[in-house]
């Protein structure tokens, strides 16, 4: 596997790794503790390849545990009255950082509200921690809202996509650093095919098929 650490990892992973050589020289077991912190840096902000799946599926955004799957209304910043089902995935220390995009479409809104630093892996951090929400209108219409929410150690959420941009599936657009939790809501007519305590992979992990809902689609509308 290729061994490759996000550019928002390499500034702090470059000075700690400076740090462990010069104070080495003088003191070697905190030199050896600054090379092991060298070590987590770069695990942390590490950034896999990841094979995306070509279909037209909806896969996860971010790699973590699901807490929480069920119907939800749109975060009431977007003012959206349309239900929608809600995907929580909690990101753990240990947990690649990178989110992808989930879904192919357009960026119609993004929206950073600043808030606490809650426990993510906690329901409430959904509406009262610091947060980015970011509106996708797929090519038939769907709408698909992700949110990178900060968590009780993490303290800054990078976005690297604008609004009206056109976004590919799978492409990273950001990171959330030293614990997080992201949201993705999905229309409810779309069946999860995930479960809650699964471990899920950004990028790979199919989270729901629309296809699937097609005839379920053209019923309502008939």
């Amino acid at each position: 596997m290729e061994l490759k650490i996000h550019k928002e990892g390499k500034i702090y992973f470059f000075i700690s790794l400076l740090l462990s050589i010069v104070i080495f020289s003088f003191f070697q077991i905190i030199g050896i503790f600054f090379f092991i912190i060298s070590i987590y840096i770069f695990y942390f902000f590490r950034d896999p390849s990841r094979s995306i799946p070509i279909e037209d599926f909806i896969i996860s955004p971010a790699d973590g545990i699901v807490t929480y799957i069920g119907n939800s209304t749109a975060p009431k910043e977007l003012e959206i009255s349309e239900e929608f089902i809600k995907v929580s995935i909690f990101l753990s220390i240990f947990n690649v950082h990178v989110n992808r995009i989930p879904t192919s479409g357009i960026i119609k809104k993004i929206k950073y509200i600043s808030g606490k630093f809650i426990n993510a892996s906690l329901d409430k951090s959904s509406n009262d921690n610091e947060r980015n929400i970011i509106l996708i209108e797929k090519e038939n219409k769907d709408l698909i809202i992700i949110t990178q929410i900060a968590g009780l150690i993490a303290r800054r959420i990078v976005c690297n996509i604008n609004e009206n941009q056109n976004v590919i599936k799978g492409n990273r657009f950001g990171i959330i650093k030293f614990g997080s939790r992201v949201d993705i809501y999905m229309p409810s007519i779309y069946k999860p095919l995930i479960s809650v305590g699964q471990t899920v992979i950004g990028g790979e992990t199919i989270i729901a098929n629309p296809n699937n809902i097609d005839h379920l689609r053209t019923s309502i509308k008939n």
